[in-house]
């Protein structure tokens, strides 16, 4: 698709390839100079912001049939926007991207407003399109226990393997958020004695209680004798290799190294082992109820999103398997 320069034929153009009348070009550059330095948004956001500015000034010439100008932006109706959002779905715009265009819209003008350049309320009444419900994706069984067995052999010092071993079973085995894992102390499961339960604080500052597997169990105290990183209680229960509480990102780039090695789709994230804990407890048979307890969803239709999951996961067995399907 051509680019806003290739639209519009008059006027300055910006630094980032906008062409608009020189009082919205100069906002235009004052607004990217903000979302860079101020708001310290990610380039690719910016990017992808400046993308979709440009198309709409690019529609808004041919709908008005002259440069954009900040005069212009003020006077723009409801009917405009519904326009523009209109001939983007035409042009076969996902909603996910219509979405995040009417999202830079929307920001752009409130900085305008903000600085008394353009006052527009006719956007703020505009709703964004209905995005389609997202389906985890889990790893196969298969899957996550090669994930689990392997963690180990990426890193060259043992007690790290270990401390990656450890926490990819807990999310695996026992559901938990990497950000739950991470920020688990010392104390919240015992050098010594049985612990087959775990308390976990979650989201909203909601704890529940979690079964666990003796394997996990286990792997936990092998790397705690391992870690060259003494504590107390109060302290992190898995540290970094300099002393501190461990980093997500850490845990996260092990798993993109898996699944370079294991031949993984790019699903394949930490977050997906709590996926796949659900979704194979569920195709075990399974209580929706527990499940819903054991993730710490305090709404049951988010955990019910795992049977669509299953769902599909049964219609790629029956359309692989049952001999009417494979006519």
């Amino acid at each position: 698709m051509a680019g806003p320069a290739a639209a519009l034929t008059d006027g300055a153009e910006a630094a980032d390839g906008f062409r608009a009348a020189p009082d919205l070009q100069n906002a235009l550059g004052q607004w990217l100079s903000w979302l860079a330095h101020e708001r310290r948004v990610a380039d690719l956001t910016r990017q992808a912001y400046t993308r979709d500015i440009g198309q709409f000034l690019s529609f808004l010439a041919r709908h008005q049939g002259e440069l954009p100008r900040l005069a212009s932006l003020a006077q723009l109706s409801r009917s405009d926007f519904r326009a523009w959002m209109a001939a983007r779905q035409s042009e076969g715009i996902e909603a996910r991207s219509l979405a995040r265009a009417l999202s830079a819209l929307k920001n752009l003008f409130r900085f305008l407003a903000k600085r008394g350049l353009a006052a527009n309320g006719a956007i703020t009444s505009l709703r964004a399109p209905k995005l389609p419900r997202a389906v985890p994706k889990p790893l196969t069984v298969g899957e996550a226990m090669d994930v689990v067995d392997e963690v180990a052999s990426l890193q060259e010092e043992d007690w790290i393997g270990k401390r990656d071993a450890a926490i990819l079973m807990l999310l695996y085995g026992a559901g938990l958020r990497i950000g739950e894992a991470v920020s688990l102390n010392r104390r919240d499961l015992p050098m010594t004695g049985e612990a087959r339960t775990l308390t976990v604080t979650g989201k909203g500052r909601k704890t529940r209680i979690v079964p666990l597997l003796p394997e996990i169990v286990t792997a936990v105290r092998d790397y705690l004798k391992a870690c060259p990183w003494g504590g107390t209680g109060s302290d992190p229960l898995f540290m970094g290799a300099k002393g501190g509480r461990l980093s997500p990102r850490l845990v996260q780039k092990a798993m993109q190294t898996l699944r370079l090695a294991l031949g993984l789709p790019e699903t394949a994230t930490p977050h997906a082992l709590r996926h796949s804990f659900a979704t194979h407890l569920l195709g075990a048979g399974g209580d929706l109820r527990a499940i819903q307890e054991l993730l710490g969803h305090s709404s049951l239709s988010t955990t019910q999103r795992y049977t669509d999951v299953d769902a599909q996961h049964l219609l790629q067995v029956y359309q692989a398997a049952h001999p009417r399907a494979r006519r």
